[in-house]
């Protein structure tokens, strides 16, 4: 016969004394752990008004469960269980010790993520994004940090992407076209992470993996860029965008706005998405990351100048008065290896210089308004410039025109015709984007785990090549803004490091 267990308290010590004794309860059967977890949450509803009543209580009444006996003797289940608890439960304050739960889990253990995904949390997640909003703020964000750190790390089904309606993405516009009421979150940074890695997948699934010819299904649509085609108005979300790439510095979530904004810049309904003070901003922040990138962070500055290419092409920047042209050209040449690079910097890999040759042929940016473009210069503010070959005909470049090397294209047929002008009028027209399959390919893909930093030139230490003798030199940067040059000499297992000769 089950019972429940009554409690009463004298204190805040009292309660976190308690609740370690819950958590430390000896369990050796399912039913056991499962009478353990009810009271662990019980008992945290019950005293949530007078104990829990901070982001920080709520922390660290879930990290009482994931750090005790109970949760190291059945993590399987206890994380099968509270997984189960979010798909079922519906009281907010549990809600609310799951949702925390399994987020602190998650960022520990990534697998708790994924069985969140083979359960269908994403749906449960959506809905209650959805439904949530005015019973509890700490709540709502923190669903939405759950969706965000979830979705992250793994590819979302279609099924579950096609859960995503233009509602829901309007919903999530709207709460960052408001003024927030949450001190701790005043630009939507959450719901605006939310929208970033929605866009990914989004990417991934169109063109991450091709499908297969026995495949019935389409390409979802992407709502984020349908939205924002539809509604140009809702700049605040863009304003907030850019500052957040102005101040982040982990590597993943920077890739996440690069990804968003070459689609915008990509796509002829968003192109003028920004306006124009905030695209100098964006130039701003471009030059000073692509000269600041530590030569290890390739695949950052790779993304940084493919995004940069179609902002200088599409957007109003290509009208005179031009932004910045100069310092363009000077940080373009910098990139390229022929200004400004110290002997001991690493050599320029073929694909920088690819990217930067792109931008150079960029009209406005030529001293000489004659000499001819490199690739397809302007012309093609889509495609990568140098492929040699025409994205849309798969035929090959030759002068002004396209030599096919299959067969002629088959006409569309009226229904295509149709549909293509549909997509186009409801701001969906995203073959821009998928005729540059190569481009989109190439941004969609690059990735970095969750958490990594991007360095930085200025604290990067640069290592030379070994030299004579088992030496080799270092170049260290000095609080002057200079540099130390250091000889390291190596002696089997031992290092001397000593300064060069004056």
């Amino acid at each position: 016969m089950e019972f429940e267990v009554s409690y009463t308290l004298d204190d805040e010590q009292q309660f976190w004394d308690e609740l370690d004794d819950i958590v430390s309860a000896h369990c050796d059967n399912s039913h056991s752990i499962d009478t353990a977890l009810r009271n662990y949450l019980t008992f945290t509803s019950n005293y949530r008004e007078e104990y829990l009543n901070s982001e920080y209580d709520i922390a660290r009444c879930s990290c009482k469960l994931l750090d005790s006996s109970l949760f190291a003797a059945h993590k399987d289940y206890v994380r099968t269980q509270i997984v189960y608890a979010l798909l079922q439960e519906d009281e907010t304050n549990d809600l609310h010790l799951i949702t925390s739960c399994l987020l602190f889990d998650g960022r520990r253990n990534e697998p708790t993520f994924e069985l969140m995904n083979k359960e269908g949390a994403f749906v449960r997640l959506v809905e209650l994004i959805r439904d949530n909003k005015d019973d509890e703020l700490g709540l709502h964000r923190m669903l939405l940090e759950l969706m965000y750190e979830m979705s992250r790390i793994q590819r979302l089904s279609l099924e579950d992407l096609g859960q995503i309606d233009d509602s829901f993405v309007m919903y999530l516009f709207t709460l960052i076209e408001e003024l927030s009421a949450d001190a701790d979150d005043p630009y939507h940074y959450h719901v605006i992470r939310v929208l970033l890695v929605l866009n990914e997948q989004y990417m991934v699934s169109t063109h991450a993996s091709p499908i297969s010819s026995s495949s019935s299904h389409t390409p979802p649509t992407n709502r984020i860029i349908k939205h924002l085609s539809l509604n140009p108005s809702h700049k605040t979300f863009g304003a907030s965008l850019l500052l957040l790439l102005n101040r982040e510095s982990e590597t993943s979530l920077q890739l996440l706005i690069l990804k968003l904004l070459y689609l915008l810049f990509t796509t002829p309904p968003t192109r003028e998405y920004f306006y124009t003070n905030d695209l100098h901003v964006l130039v701003d922040v471009a030059i000073r990351n692509l000269l600041d990138l530590p030569d290890s962070a390739q695949a950052l500055r790779h993304t940084y100048l493919r995004v940069l290419y179609p902002l200088l092409v599409n957007t109003q920047l290509r009208h005179p008065p031009h932004y910045k042209s100069d310092e363009l050209r000077q940080t373009l040449r910098i990139l390229r290896g022929s200004e400004g690079r110290a002997r001991h910097f690493e050599e320029v890999d073929d694909t920088t210089i690819r990217l930067v040759e792109r931008c150079e042929g960029v009209s406005w940016l030529k001293v000489n308004p004659e000499e001819p473009k490199n690739g397809a210069g302007d012309a093609e503010p889509n495609g990568e410039a140098d492929s040699g070959k025409d994205v849309q005909t798969g035929g090959e470049k030759n002068g002004g025109g396209v030599r096919m090397t299959g067969p002629p294209p088959v006409p569309p047929s009226r229904q295509q015709t149709r549909q293509q002008a549909k997509n186009k009028l409801l701001g969906m027209g995203i073959e821009s984007a998928r005729a540059s399959s190569l481009s989109v390919l190439e941004v969609a893909r690059v990735s970095e785990r969750p958490g990594v930093v991007t360095g930085s030139k200025r604290e990067e230490r640069k290592v030379g090549r070994k030299g004579e003798n088992g030496h080799a030199k270092v170049w260290l940067n000095s609080k002057d803004g200079g540099e130390l040059e250091i000889d390291i000499e190596l002696k089997g297992p031992d290092v001397v490091i000593t300064k060069p000769p004056e």
